[in-house]
């Protein structure tokens, strides 16, 4: 047998195995960890079970095994088997049984003391799927509380692996691995913003093969997805020389295709187009060249849908060293890639797992079947509280969990259908009669749509899974004709899940009700005017194109739209009819009270509405409404409108700020405190108060006065005097609005005053008027004024205005707003 990298390790690892249970592995791609290390294991004797090893991807699970076997001289099923979804080669001998993620979780909850079972394996776990984390936290509690013998081991080909091996309280073994060198090829400078990128990855795949056909081998180039491999594939077609084959490579591809790709070439050079698929897991003889297109597509819960879609993201700097790796395991090599060397540094240095990003409702729903919180289990990563706490929400919404989030027996037949539990609680809702057309819709739902170029209608996609070919003669839209076909073979695979339940409907159903039933927070009820604007059930508002064929539709299910927050464009949707929802949500419509601003008409609204979510599907105004519950609504209006002080209100805000900033004990008059404290000292005081018109007319002095108690009043007048009280008693109102508080004043009406007013100790600026009310001086200093420039004002002052008082010593004369008597 052909000796790898991780020959040199198996001793430490299997050692270590045997001394702690469990271990941490980190080899770099091409080390061979994958296929040698099950069989170490299992010809060490380290468990009496079997091992069982975790691989994230379909493809994957099966080249492993074939490998394994065929290192065995064996078939696969004996010694070495697999199990991916719809998919099993088992036997009574087999021992190392290969499988795919989510079929670990699946064992867990059928027997969670994994009987039979001795090892479990988690294999390029550096990918940070979801069902690996969830796995992983799983079997440690498992391994805590009933299988102290349960052998866990974690194999990695770039993960940080020191996170993980304190996670899992397990030595670190490390393999250095041995790869020859790999020349590293840039772009001179960053892609054009005008040139598009999969034309410019054809252009470097040409390049490449001819730069390197001297030296020959494979070339293994990396696209995102499957739409951008079969574009890069017809394009090079006519642009490779003769002896060269184009082989796909992507996670849907048929077996036998996806077998070929990583076979050895018969003859000539063969080219090979892969998605991340062909990181890590698998072995692509004779490769010599990589072409990087720097992209990689990734899970991410995706709102627009309501499922987690995969998204175009740049590669990070761990998968692009994985990707070179590839060039260098048989000879030296050469990688090329589609960014240039400035750009390489804002890689970022991981992928995010998924956990992080990702639709928690499945793992929700796997919690609750377990009886675990998530803050009682070992994940390496915690997930969002909020996107966590949204899936429950929903989940208990289609009554998979109580309102205890305990899981129901809804819930429980949902957790064991291979699907998204909003497309299992659809599928659980139908009888036998409805279960193939049911099953098409969910495999639809959990495809991406199979039509370019098309209106919105569902109908449209039914009709062209039902007859592609005759689809495309009347219809004028492109057909993935590949999806089409995925979406047939799910839908055959899910109605072998189906059964009779409790929960299904004897009357037949639409697809619009049948998807209500997955999305009943996405029907849409069409908005007044003339944009085809919908209200979604959920709270959240969609738009159709004005040309869409279902743009007039009074109320539809969006099944598919961009995402965005504010106002999200539909993708898909499906018409459906009052009585359809009525039918459908007659235990969850429910007639409501209540009184909301409107901030377009300017006033209190109180209507009564019976609603399903935030859809209305009839609407009476409400009649005797309680006083307290308009003038809560206008509490809205106020912060719409805003607060409006003036006058004495203005003046006593000021003056409770002023000794507020001095320290003293009061409330918070500043204009966030009082918008903030709205429900405590305006509330009691709106009786009345309906529209804009009369905010603007009520007076909120009354209300501010009362959130003062009698001490805080008296402290007030005490301390910053609403008023002065000038030596004829007149009381002049005292603006504390400016940075010093003043006043302003006759001047004849302060004849006599010998000390200069002050407030709260600070000294009133004191504007003095004429005759005319005109200011004629501002001080701070009365006495100095009399003594001073008072004998010019004074001098002018007698010439425009003889007729009233202007004395030569103002402290000695009486007060006065009268003029001299005439003299007869």
């Amino acid at each position: 047998m052909t000796r790898l990298p991780i020959d040199d390790v198996l001793p430490d690892l299997i050692s270590a195995l045997s001394a702690h249970g469990r271990a941490v592995l980190q080899a770099p791609p091409g080390a061979g960890k994958t296929t040698k290390v099950p069989l170490a294991m299992q010809q060490a004797g380290l468990c009496n079970g079997r091992i069982v090893m975790l691989e994230p991807r379909r493809l994957a699970a099966r080249a492993a095994a074939e490998r394994m076997a065929d290192t065995l001289g064996e078939r696969v099923g004996e010694t070495v088997g697999y199990r991916i979804r719809g998919e099993a080669k088992i036997g009574k001998a087999t021992r190392i049984e290969v499988v795919t993620e989510g079929i670990l979780t699946r064992m867990l909850q059928s027997a969670p003391d994994l009987p039979g079972v001795g090892a479990v394996i988690f294999d390029e776990f550096h990918e940070r799927s979801l069902n690996a984390d969830l796995g992983l936290a799983l079997c440690l509690e498992v391994a805590g509380a009933l299988r102290d013998d349960l052998i866990l081991l974690a194999m990695s080909a770039t993960l940080d692996a020191e996170p993980v091996s304190t996670l899992m309280e397990a030595p670190l073994v490390t393999s250095e691995g041995r790869s020859y060198p790999v020349e590293t090829r840039w772009l001179e400078r960053p892609l054009p913003a005008n040139v598009r990128r999969i034309d410019a990855l054809v252009n470097l795949v040409v390049q490449a093969e001819a730069e390197t056909r001297k030296e020959g081998g494979g070339i293994l180039v990396f696209l995102p997805g499957e739409g951008e491999i079969r574009r890069a594939a017809a394009a090079l077609d006519s642009r490779l020389p003769g002896d060269c084959s184009v082989h796909p490579l992507f996670g849907a591809l048929p077996f036998a295709q996806q077998r070929a790709a990583i076979q050895p070439a018969a003859s000539g050079r063969k080219v090979v187009l892969a998605t991340s698929i062909a990181e890590t897991s698998l072995t692509i003889e004779g490769v010599r060249v990589v072409v990087d297109m720097g992209q990689s597509r990734r899970a991410r819960f995706d709102p627009g849908s309501g499922m987690s879609r995969l998204v175009t993201d740049r590669v990070t700097r761990a998968e692009a060293t994985q990707r070179q790796g590839r060039a260098g395991r048989v000879s030296e090599g050469v990688c090329y890639r589609l960014w240039s060397k400035g750009e390489d540094g804002a890689l970022a240095t991981f992928p995010p797992p998924e956990i992080a990003s990702a639709d928690l409702a499945g793992l929700a729903l796997e919690l609750a079947l377990w009886g675990a919180s998530e803050s009682n289990l070992a994940f390496l990563t915690q997930p969002p509280e909020g996107a966590l706490q949204e899936a429950r929400n929903l989940l208990t919404f289609l009554g998979a969990l109580d309102e205890q989030g305990r899981i129901t027996d809804h819930g429980k037949a949902l957790s064991a259908l291979p699907l998204h539990p909003r497309l299992g609680h659809m599928l659980l809702q139908v009888g036998p009669a409805q279960h193939a057309e049911a099953a098409t819709l969910a495999a639809l739902l959990a495809e991406r749509d199979p039509l370019r170029g098309a209106p919105s209608d569902l109908m449209l996609r039914l009709e062209a899974i039902r007859d592609a070919k005759g689809f495309q003669r009347k219809r004028p839209y492109q057909v993935a004709l590949p999806v089409i076909e995925r979406i047939r073979a799910e839908a055959r695979r899910l109605g072998q899940h189906l059964r009779k339940n409790d929960l299904a409907r004897n009357s037949r159903l639409t697809p619009a009700a049948l998807a209500a039933l997955a999305y009943p927070d996405r029907i849409g009820q069409r908005r007044t005017g003339d944009a085809p604007r919908y209200v979604l059930s959920g709270g959240k508002g969609a738009v159709l194109p004005p040309e869409d064929t279902l743009s007039a539709a009074s109320f539809l299910v969006a099944l598919d739209t961009d995402g965005n927050p504010r106002e999200a464009k539909i993708r898909m949707a499906a018409q459906i009819t009052l009585g359809e929802i009525r039918d459908l949500f007659a235990d969850q419509i429910a007639w409501e009270d209540g009184c909301a601003w409107s901030k377009r008409e300017r006033r209190v609204i109180a209507r009564s509405q019976e609603r399903l979510g935030a859809i209305v599907l009839e609407d009476r105004i409400w009649k005797d409404v309680p006083h307290e519950a308009v003038a809560e609504a206008m509490l809205d209006g106020v912060r719409d409108l805003g607060l409006r002080l003036e006058g004495a209100a203005a003046r006593l805000v000021a003056r409770v700020e002023l000794l507020r900033a001095e320290g003293h004990d009061l409330p918070d008059f500043s204009a966030s405190g009082l918008m903030d404290a709205l429900d405590d000292w305006l509330l009691p005081m709106l009786t009345g108060v309906k529209t804009a018109q009369d905010w603007k007319q009520f007076d909120p002095l009354p209300a501010l006065r009362g959130a003062l108690s009698w001490e805080q009043t008296q402290l007030l007048d005490r301390e910053a005097p609403g008023s002065f009280k000038t030596p004829l008693g007149r009381k002049i109102p005292i603006d504390y609005g400016q940075e010093v508080p003043e006043i302003a004043v006759r001047l004849q009406e302060m004849f006599g005053v010998t000390r200069h007013p002050t407030v709260a100790g600070v000294p009133l600026k004191v504007t003095l008027l004429s005759p005319a009310q005109r200011p004629i001086q501002i001080t701070r200093d009365l006495p100095g004024f009399w003594a001073g420039s008072y004998a010019d004002v004074r001098k002018d002052m007698r010439a425009q205005y003889p007729k009233h008082p202007w004395p030569e010593d103002p402290t000695e004369a009486d007060p006065t707003l009268r003029a001299n008597r005439r003299k007869s």
